[in-house]
């Protein structure tokens, strides 16, 4: 049973392709280079997964907003239901290995994924219901590492209607997944982590500095001009 998406899906923009909205599957590619230098390889992997079929197909490079932005992009359609990881790794980033972890794992209090070594594995800019969302919603597929057949092969066995083996794991297509699709879009993307206040004090006290920005920001302003 498949379901239509929310209508502002998907609410954030990237290096990504649009395929199938009904497509059981993502496909997220490591980004190993400059955005201005995306490796041919790279960009071949990526079309691979939208031309096998998948929802959406692009490349990830930072475990922090990179990751915020993938998860907005597939809670708003329940009919993704698989991530397929394919590529390098990032060595400056450990972004497959804390995919990986966030899967495992989760993350803790400070919304920081747990048991990644990733420099700043950290989902400030999203709530953690949507995080908690995401992570019901979807089974991660390892293909990190892969050809460009097994990618293929990956994809096609998440739309099998009777359950498939593959490398280990046991896919088919079992449906969107049972909840409204969710909207929304990265508010405040933090590109300091280390940054964001830490507990109750700190946030306090950044709000206030906010907030004295503003009424200077107002008063500096003046009168509107006739």
């Amino acid at each position: 049973m498949k379901v239509r998406p929310h209508p502002e899906y998907p609410p954030e923009e990237g290096r990504y392709l649009r395929g199938n909205d009904f497509s059981p599957v993502a496909v997220v590619i490591v980004l190993n280079a400059d955005e201005d230098k995306i490796p041919p390889e790279i960009e071949h992997l990526v079309r691979i997964g939208v031309e096998t079929g998948a929802a959406l197909s692009g490349t990830v490079q930072t475990p922090n907003i990179g990751f915020e932005k993938l998860i907005w992009n597939i809670v708003g359609n329940p009919n993704i239901r698989f991530l397929v990881l394919g590529g390098p790794e990032s060595e400056g980033h450990a972004t497959g290995a804390a995919l990986k972890a966030l899967f495992a794992n989760g993350i803790d209090e400070q919304s920081r994924i747990i048991g990644s070594d990733a420099p700043f594995p950290v989902l400030y800019n999203i709530p953690r219901p949507v995080v908690d969302r995401f992570l019901d919603q979807v089974t991660l597929v390892d293909c990190q590492f892969q050809d460009a057949a097994t990618l293929r092969e990956a994809i096609r066995a998440c739309f099998q209607e009777q359950p498939t083996e593959f490398r280990g794991q046991i896919l088919h297509d079992p449906g969107a997944y049972p909840g409204e699709p969710i909207g929304g879009s990265l508010t405040w993307k933090v590109t300091q982590p280390w940054a964001v206040p830490k507990d109750e004090k700190e946030q306090a006290a950044k709000q206030k500095a906010l907030d004295l920005m503003e009424r200077l920001r107002t008063r500096n302003a003046g009168p509107p001009h006739r």
